[in-house]
């Protein structure tokens, strides 16, 4: 069964900084693209950032500069390091295969709240 387990998330400041960690399960994690994904209230869910078995990277525009997506493949963990952080920023962070494996494979995912 596969399976993504989301840490990390937080109350903090604007400007602050978050590292959420992913654990994944089921799966043969080193051959898939992994990605972030992020859902704000009222919004639909976004990729915000990818990383390809070959470890290219992609971002969204609002993220580039700030955000950086990283993965172990030897403890099949994805990252997310967050910097100077904005309020817009605030959402449930989530981590999925890039497509998502599924779309019951969402897990619980961690929140990320930015505010003074």
């Amino acid at each position: 069964q596969v399976q993504f387990v989301e840490s990390g998330g937080g109350l903090v400041q604007p400007g602050g900084s978050l590292r959420l960690s992913c654990a994944s399960s089921g799966i043969r994690f080193s051959i898939y693209d992994m990605g972030w994904y992020r859902q704000a209230p009222g919004k639909q869910r976004e990729s915000v950032a990818t990383i390809e078995s070959s470890y290219r990277i992609k971002y969204v525009d609002s993220v580039k500069g700030r955000f950086t997506i990283s993965r172990d493949n030897g403890k099949n963990t994805l990252y997310l390091e967050m910097n100077s952080l904005k309020p817009e920023d605030t959402a449930v962070y989530y981590c999925n295969t890039q497509p998502p494996w599924t779309k019951d494979s969402w897990g619980q995912g961690t929140q990320v709240t930015v505010s003074s």
